[in-house]
């Protein structure tokens, strides 16, 4: 049996044009190579699983290559190329500061530094998780940082800049990463499925995009997960049953309840939904949600702030128009205001339903 590696791994971007959702990040470190212009240490910071690790290790990597392609590449096939392509790289060293977070480690990073590279033009340190670093080791590193030799280049990274002293950040170059957008997710979970043979359905999809929160590993993480449930056929139905999330179509059918002043069958509705075992917060936190959509549907204009499926799309159109704004503005308040205040709530059950009988009652 072949050994089974995670998607996040295998398909691991390993040129800057493969990175996905980071073009700001990435045109700027082309930018920088071309015009030779590569400050001594970068602070990649960011939530986690967007692509700060995957970036420094092509940047890294890019720079050490002997042919750099005409688009700002590495060419994959020199001596630097082979050798990190093949883990064996005396150039690129990678600390996880993490679990080497002592002043020791640094100052055996600080000794390594001073020793000349013996092929390759950098030598180059990625620090993971910096902000991990006790006290006394960024104080260790900060000369070395400002004043390295020429050779040496620093990335470090973060999922959390605030931690990281100033004097760190001011003697580093700052690229800020943001979180992924939805429809760059899909695209790529979309180029997967197909290159491993996977059935899916784009709405199955959109919705392992929404869940992850604009991190493109997680999305990753999850796709492996639901694969392996659904044995490579993605359908919306299965996908909401493994991540115990609400099919929109729940959302639709309580808000044609609310039209129609059914607080019987929106009751029932809700009493399929608990039988499911979902969480109330999340319920009143999805149906806020479906609720600004609708509101974001009412004007074609704003169409492309919605983070659905096209098959979805054209309904939520259909169904605002049928709710108008004095409707859709009493619904979102109240929604809102229950979502808020459900944490102090003491029957929880009793909580929700009284916020569906009030949004049904008109």
């Amino acid at each position: 049996m072949d050994q089974f590696v995670v998607s996040a791994r295998k398909y691991r971007p390993s040129t800057f044009a493969s990175v996905v959702g980071q073009q700001h990040i990435t045109t700027t470190l082309k930018n920088a190579i071309q015009s030779n212009q590569l400050p001594q240490a970068f602070l990649f910071c960011g939530p986690r699983g967007v692509g700060k690790t995957t970036c420094a290790r092509i940047l890294a990597k890019t720079i050490n290559c002997t042919n750099i392609t005409s688009d700002t590449e590495a060419c994959n096939e020199c001596e630097s190329c082979r050798s990190f392509n093949n883990m064996v790289s005396m150039n690129i060293f990678e600390l996880d500061a993490a679990s080497n977070n002592g002043v020791e480690a640094i100052r055996s990073l600080i000794e390594q530094v001073y020793i000349p590279p013996q092929a390759g033009k950098y030598k180059i340190y990625i620090i993971d998780e910096v902000h991990m670093l006790s006290t006394a080791a960024f104080n260790a590193f900060l000369k070395t940082l400002e004043e390295p030799p020429s050779y040496a280049k620093f990335i470090l990274a973060t999922t959390e800049k605030h931690k990281v002293i100033p004097t760190v950040i001011s003697r580093c170059q700052v690229f800020d990463f943001k979180r992924i957008q939805v429809s760059d997710i899909v695209h790529h979970l979309e180029y997967i499925a197909q290159q491993e043979g996977i059935q899916y359905e784009p709405d199955a999809l959109q919705l392992i995009a929404r869940h992850a929160e604009g991190g493109l590993r997680d999305a990753l993480s999850t796709f492996d997960q639901l694969v392996s449930f659904t044995q490579g056929n993605l359908t919306l139905d299965s996908c909401c049953e493994n991540l115990n999330v609400l099919n929109a179509d729940y959302y639709f059918k309580l808000v044609d309840c609310f039209q129609r002043n059914d607080v019987a069958q929106s009751l029932l509705i809700y009493e399929d939904i608990a039988n499911r075992g979902l969480n109330a917060q999340h319920f009143l936190t999805g149906l806020t949600e479906h609720l600004r959509n609708l509101m974001v549907a009412l004007d074609p204009a704003t169409h492309t702030l919605l983070d659905v499926s096209d098959n979805y799309r054209p309904r939520y159109g259909e169904q605002a128009a049928a709710c108008g704004l004095p409707a859709l503005l009493w619904y979102l308040n109240i929604a809102s205001d229950y979502e808020f205040k459900y944490k102090e709530a003491g029957n929880k059950r009793l909580f929700v339903e009284v916020a569906l009988m009030k949004l049904a009652a008109g």
